[in-house]
């Protein structure tokens, strides 16, 4: 049979959460069925490290798709013409996005609907764009995949979509996320953080993030304790924003808070390893990457006690009101007083890493696309 599948983000040194989802499912997928043809579909010259088999077929259609009218162009002419010319069997786009013009059956996998909560926080075009398609990608489609029981449960009370249409997978962590060794923790934290302990954060530097109240949570956290824990920020700024930016500045803790941009996945095994934990209180999440890399790390989490984040994290977190920087705080500063707490979270994050798989989540994704191929 033949495939298509769509790999635009699929970029050297570039790959952000969607990348890396399309990357740990497709890489499996192509090696365990070499019985199959599969098209990776991308929008810019690609690299040959995506060529994961013989049995890939890799196609450049432009235009370059990275603004809401090229994303139209590139589904609704680019993918659907390639689609009907070569006579694709199914379609599976793992980034929220379809061709509403092709008559390809497609497995369309969307990870959250953040812009309906957030709808400000993004550029007006991007916001109409998604406000406008998405609820037709979900009724186009023929199977919806998603990354979270609260994910489904927005996707079918939004749109409307039958709730046997949309399926729940969980995504994984990279094998590159283990525990370390003491030695090794501390020369980490002397590379980072000048050899303190340190919270981190690793993510876009989007408002949906709420880097400003983590911000501000940590620097209570700073005058309420004689701790001398660091914040690591880890990521790149997804759209600049300049509030952010003076909130920083009036902080009187600033000098702790250390940006350390975009780091490549082998530093961030070690810093996520080495850390006192994790802290990340979006006000929104889909699933939220970051928790599970974590736990593969045997190390605790700070949480926001919303959206899917309680079901991801379960018993290896604190728990803060992402709204609250008082109880970003509080959060803390039980992190870093209570021993016994994180030991027992450590152990928790020992049994539940192993609800979150790439191995799991790409045979359970094969499945459906195998239901979808004509008989």
């Amino acid at each position: 049979m033949k495939i298509a599948i769509n790999t635009r983000l699929l970029l050297k040194d570039k790959l952000e959460g969607i990348g890396w989802y399309t990357y740990e499912i497709v890489k499996r997928m192509t090696n365990q069925h070499p019985e199959h043809d599969f098209y990776f579909l991308f929008d810019r010259p690609f690299s040959s490290d995506f060529v994961f088999a013989k049995n890939v077929k890799p196609i450049v259609l432009a235009p370059p798709a990275r603004h809401p009218l090229l994303w139209y162009f590139w589904f609704e002419f680019s993918v659907s013409k390639f689609l009907r010319k070569n006579n694709i069997d199914l379609f599976f786009s793992p980034d929220g996005y379809l061709s509403l013009k092709t008559d390809v059956k497609t497995v369309l996998t969307i990870h959250d609907l953040n812009f309906e909560y957030f709808p400000d926080q993004l550029p007006f075009l991007t916001r109409r764009y998604y406000q406008y398609f998405m609820p037709k990608f979900a009724h186009k489609a023929n199977t919806i995949i998603t990354v979270s029981d609260a994910s489904k449960k927005d996707i079918v009370n939004k749109y409307g979509v039958d709730n046997s249409k949309v399926k729940t997978i969980y995504n994984g962590a990279n094998r590159i996320y283990k525990p370390l060794e003491e030695k090794e923790k501390q020369e980490v934290k002397e590379k980072y953080a000048n050899g303190k302990d340190y919270f981190y954060f690793v993510g876009s530097l989007h408002p949906r993030k709420n880097i400003i109240n983590l911000m501000r949570g940590f620097n209570q956290f700073c005058e309420q304790t004689t701790s001398d824990c660091k914040l690591l920020v880890i990521g790149e700024p997804m759209w600049k924003n300049e509030e952010t930016k003076q909130v920083f500045k009036q902080l009187q803790h600033k000098e702790r808070i250390l940006f350390l941009g975009r780091k490549e996945i082998e530093e961030l095994s070690q810093i996520a390893a080495s850390a006192l934990a994790l802290t990340f209180v979006p006000h929104f999440e889909g699933f939220g990457i970051p928790l599970a890399e974590i736990m593969f790390c045997h190390r605790p989490i700070i949480t926001s006690n919303t959206s899917c984040l309680p079901e991801i994290a379960g018993n290896t977190a604190i728990y803060a009101n992402p709204n609250d920087v008082n109880s970003i705080a509080d959060a803390m500063s039980e992190m870093h007083t209570n021993k016994e707490k994180r030991e027992e979270l450590i152990e928790n994050c020992k049994i539940r890493k192993n609800k979150f798989c790439w191995d799991k989540a790409a045979n359970e994704v094969w499945n459906i696309l195998e239901q979808n191929l004509p008989c």
